[in-house]
């Protein structure tokens, strides 16, 4: 068994990352949405979050690895859909830095053309996606759904959600669309809030 990372936003970013092209499938505006939903919904299957009216709310004191359960404790009431848009690139390089500094990946940063800044990321050891993406491939084909480990669940809601086709390309999340509706909703709020922000900016980008 590979060792994989134990926070749910480090788990989605490396499952964003593009095995085949060595490259990350997502920009940072689009991953931060799916790593800011990984964040919430980590606090919500720990109960260090809850709802209230659809809202997020504090729930069990905990830790609070990224500083989301502080935002909402010191915020007026605000819907998911909020929460998963605040901050997502500051989230996208605090977890890029987690990884670099915990040895799962590396960053070369280069310029395109010699004039635009980039940043090349590479996962250290491949077997640790595809570790992940094994765990989401078998809560999406496997057991019942009552006894799927809830991160493998978390993986598959955020993942359609996010529209990450590294981890369900187009026709899987088609056939698997009942399934994907159950593990959403062992997940909690979060992911639809992700599915309903990623639908907004497709839409923008395509009036645009």
């Amino acid at each position: 068994m590979v060792k994989v990372p134990d926070s749910l936003p480090a788990r989605m970013y490396l499952l964003a990352y593009d095995l085949r092209k060595q490259k990350m499938s997502k920009g940072r505006a689009e991953l931060g949405y799916v790593l800011r939903g990984a964040a919430l919904t980590e606090l919500y299957l720990d109960g260090r979050l809850g709802e209230e009216r659809r809202k997020p709310v504090p729930g069990t004191p905990g830790d609070d690895p990224y500083g989301v359960l502080a935002q909402i404790a010191g915020s007026r009431p605000r819907s998911w859909r909020y929460w998963v848009r605040k901050d997502g690139k500051e989230l996208v390089d605090r977890v890029r830095d987690e990884l670099v500094r915990d040895g799962w990946i590396r960053v070369r940063e280069h310029r395109v053309l010699g004039l635009f800044p980039r940043q090349q990321v590479t996962v250290k050891d491949p077997r640790v996606v595809k570790q992940l993406w094994g765990g989401a491939s078998s809560a999406l084909r496997g057991r019942p759904v009552a006894h799927v480990h809830s991160y493998d669940a978390a993986a598959v809601a955020l993942a359609a959600a996010g529209e990450l086709t590294t981890v369900l390309p187009r026709a899987d999340r088609r056939r698997h669309k009942r399934r994907i509706r159950e593990l959403t909703a062992r997940t909690g709020p979060a992911p639809a809030a992700v599915r309903r922000v990623i639908g907004e900016q497709n839409v923008a980008d395509g009036v645009a």
